[in-house]
């Protein structure tokens, strides 16, 4: 009764399935056990000494104990914590599964400790990895790349709740031919990366979507009002690009991590201290807290933007194992709200999402990601045709630039 092509589709099925349930269940076990550490860092232990949770000298203190407690993981821990992420995309080739365990304890311990980068790449690189390790032990027919992919698909799906980011990114790689057409291609990525959103909305929905007031109707002015903040956004991502490899440079002169990473956490901390504890940490939550905020200017948010994007290039440098989408998110919304506090007229909506899909683009140059952020962040349907307009100045702006990466070492 079924076509060849649909049997194959179906057999490769109850493996998508496996790599999306699991691919959640890892990053679900990872996001709980860094966030009962970090109740303990940032609450329990303090309540106990006494300290104030905003206390200077304890956000200074966590964030170094924190940069040497990696730094010693990737030291001594076997294949020294994975890749450094700052040298990576998100989707990379697999890694050794020796050195699994020090990446995800370096994970935890920078997630748990306040550092201002996400779970994106760490999660992605375990997950391919094992799906890699042991889908071409079982299933030998199927190559590393099949599985990469699969691996790939179901994380997106579990990091961002939905398969919908996955469908976007995966339809511009896995270009379809006459014998095998696109969405053939695509079944068993959909499917893992539905079976990972499925599983992460059974024990917690991931909040991307700000409180912002509703855009009414597009409007010429609009788009050039959306062309501008993107291009603010564009060139305050660039300043990071620029920054990014040179510091890396510098900071791994110093051969040791656990001396790279500590001077990092020190100087994590003192950011911390001038931009407070709400530029701390991955990002995600404190993306609502300015949100809500209703007491902070322009120049409190610019501040903000500032201090989180100084943030995330210097634990990148460093080589925090983390991920650079969703602080750099953070920065954007940051960003955005300082906009149009200082410009009312520009509505928040079109500030905020236009950041977003500039900021987003500096850091992954997907276009299609950067329009899921955009659109998730501020989900308006009014707002879709803006932001396709106000996308093509902003690829022009950035063809043939660099993308927010550090230069890999020569060995």
């Amino acid at each position: 009764m079924l076509h060849p092509r649909a049997r194959t589709m179906l057999i490769l099925s109850v493996p998508a399935l496996c790599i999306g349930v699991a691919s959640s269940l890892i990053l679900i076990v990872i996001m709980k056990i860094a966030a009962v550490l970090q109740f303990v860092l940032w609450t329990s232990v303090p309540a106990r000494l006494g300290v104030a949770l905003d206390s200077s000298w304890w956000i200074v203190l966590i964030l170094t104990l924190t940069g040497a407690a990696v730094g010693a993981v990737i030291h001594y821990s076997a294949g020294h914590g994975g890749p450094d992420p700052a040298t990576e995309p998100l989707i990379g080739a697999p890694v050794p599964t020796m050195a699994l365990p020090g990446l995800i304890i370096a994970l935890i311990l920078g997630l748990a400790g306040g550092v201002s980068l996400g779970p994106e790449h760490p999660v992605m690189a375990v997950n391919i990895a094992l799906a890699v390790a042991l889908g071409t032990r079982f299933l030998p027919r199927v190559n590393a790349l099949d599985w990469t992919i699969l691996a790939s698909a179901g994380t997106i799906g579990a990091l961002f709740g939905t398969p919908v980011a996955a469908a976007l990114i995966f339809s511009q790689t896995l270009s379809g031919s006459n014998d095998v057409p696109m969405w053939d291609r695509l079944f068993a990525p959909l499917l893992a990366a539905a079976a990972g959103a499925l599983t992460t909305g059974l024990f917690f929905h991931p909040q991307f979507s700000l409180a912002i007031p509703h855009y009414t109707q597009l409007k010429l002015i609009d788009i050039v009002s959306g062309t501008v903040v993107v291009a603010i956004a564009i060139a305050v991502g660039m300043i990071a690009v620029w920054c990014l490899p040179r510091l890396h440079a510098l900071m791994h002169r110093l051969k040791h991590p656990v001396l790279i990473l500590g001077i990092g956490g020190f100087a994590l901390g003192l950011l911390g201290v001038i931009g407070g504890h709400i530029t701390l940490f991955k990002g995600l939550d404190e993306m609502q807290q300015l949100g809500f905020s209703q007491t902070l200017s322009a120049s409190d948010f610019l501040l903000i933007a500032l201090v989180k994007l100084a943030a995330l290039v210097i634990a990148a440098a460093c080589g925090f194992r983390g991920g650079r989408i969703f602080p750099a998110v953070f920065v954007a919304v940051a960003l955005g709200l300082g906009l149009h506090a200082h410009v009312d007229a520009v509505p928040a909506a079109i500030t905020v999402s236009c950041a977003i899909l500039g900021l987003v683009l500096v850091v992954t140059r997907d276009g299609w990601l950067s329009l899921f952020m955009a659109a998730v962040v501020v989900p308006d349907t009014t707002l879709l045709p803006l932001l396709c307009i106000v996308m093509l100045p902003a690829w022009l702006l950035l063809a043939g630039k660099p993308m927010l990466m550090a230069h890999r070492k020569k060995e």
